[in-house]
């Protein structure tokens, strides 16, 4: 009871601050507001809206169920998860944090992961977008896509080395867990049981896509809400001097590890938010190339208290718990960093660069690469959330009117 009490207080005490503070700090509240919301606005809505609703419709019709069949002799052994799990890696790297988090949620509903293995499946699931280390921080940041190739290496390897690690997690409460009888890999069985799984489903196929799409939009809301209100955070804790006050702690731990203790500041941010960790980082003017980039590794890995409470909201509704996946990111982030040492001379310095001399250029972006066209793509951004936005509005208005 008494430390509910202090919890209490502790919480009201820190939420009157943050009120506070916004109210002695308007004008720099408000352009960090503004800054979450266009990332939000340009990026992460237009680019994650179509992974999550294809995410619930393959769910919903049972391709889902299909490949998890056919790919349990490949994530039962190495990740000890059952093949869905594949589908959730797989879009979690494509479109980056947290759809791993929201398809593994989707999983565990729908009775297809165990609680200990959809545990599993989120801790190593969330990972960084191609797009986001290739476009934003090498390209963005460091100007340098080569670099990319050694963040994604380490960042992605990392991830799977996660995986394998935390297959050993809960395997005690499991031993008491009635095993579901094992059946021969087959297409034929993966199609039935894809089949059954649709037939399951009573609702119908308008039904099934509108929800897809309003469930993916009340998600991408609230990881809206997520960044804007850690942009505004990391903000006002610069402003009030709360984080170079306790980036001090970090210069020791920098120390220890023999780098650089300028980075301590910048590294205390991306804990909070990424992009903004990885921008300091990449301008700050002492330090090596190799101490720079082992920083961004870990931060990447860690995800970020932004990210993570995105996640941690997602999964709230189910009984998967966040303690596993904070581990994970502990772990990952060391993993990633350790990686970048070893693979920095094979796949950075030994490695041809990529030399944009004569080649337009535009944003650190060379005209004519792949990465170009992607970082265009955000011009249709605002177009695509408001078209979406409404698309919701039109389908609750019509549901509404039927009940």
């Amino acid at each position: 009871m008494l430390t509910q009490k202090v919890k209490t207080i502790l919480l009201s005490g820190i939420t009157v601050f943050i009120a506070f503070c916004l109210i002695k700090y308007p004008d720099q509240s408000f352009e960090a507001s503004i800054r979450g919301l266009k990332m939000w606005w340009e990026i992460v809505f237009p680019s994650l809206l179509p992974f999550f609703i294809t995410a619930e419709l393959l769910i919903g019709f049972g391709v889902v169920r299909f490949i998890g069949i056919l790919f349990e002799p490949i994530m039962r052994p190495l990740f000890n998860v059952p093949g869905a799990g594949s589908f959730a890696w797989a879009m979690g790297m494509a479109s980056g944090y947290p759809t791993g988090a929201k398809i593994s949620t989707r999983l565990r509903e729908e009775r297809q992961l165990t609680q200990i293995e959809a545990e599993r499946l989120v801790s190593f699931t969330n990972a960084s977008s191609p797009l986001f280390i290739f476009g934003a921080v090498s390209v963005g940041f460091f100007y340098d896509v080569k670099l990319g190739i050694l963040l994604a290496s380490a960042h992605y390897i990392g991830n799977a080395l996660v995986g394998i690690c935390m297959r050993f997690y809960g395997r005690e409460k499991e031993k008491s867990v009635v095993k579901s009888k094992k059946h021969k890999v087959s297409i034929v069985y993966a199609f039935r049981e894809m089949h059954r799984a649709r037939m399951n489903d009573p609702r119908p196929f308008g039904q099934i896509v509108g929800d897809a799409v309003l469930t993916s939009i009340q998600t991408l809301v609230m990881v809206g809400g997520f960044i804007i209100f850690f942009s505004v955070l990391t903000k006002l804790m610069f402003i009030i001097g709360f984080s170079p006050a306790i980036s001090t702690i970090f210069e020791y731990i920098l120390q220890l590890f023999m780098l650089p203790v300028d980075l301590s500041l910048p590294l205390f941010s991306g804990l909070f938010e990424i992009t903004q960790g990885a921008r300091a980082i990449s301008q700050t003017e002492t330090g090596s190339l190799l101490a720079k980039i082992i920083v961004v590794s870990f931060i990447l890995g860690f995800n970020g208290f932004s990210i993570q409470a995105q996640v941690a909201s997602i999964i709230a509704p189910t009984d998967i718990r966040f303690s596993p996946y904070f581990f994970a990111r502990i772990l990952h982030g060391v993993f990633a960093s350790i990686l970048t040492v070893i693979l920095y001379k094979p796949l950075y310095l030994n490695r041809t660069s990529f030399d944009f001399k004569g080649v337009p250029v535009s944003n650190g972006i060379p005209h004519d690469s792949w990465l170009a066209i992607l970082y265009d793509l955000k011009e249709l951004g605002p177009i695509i959330t408001i078209t979406f936005l409404l698309i919701a509005f039109i389908i609750l208005s019509n549901r509404l009117r039927k009940t």
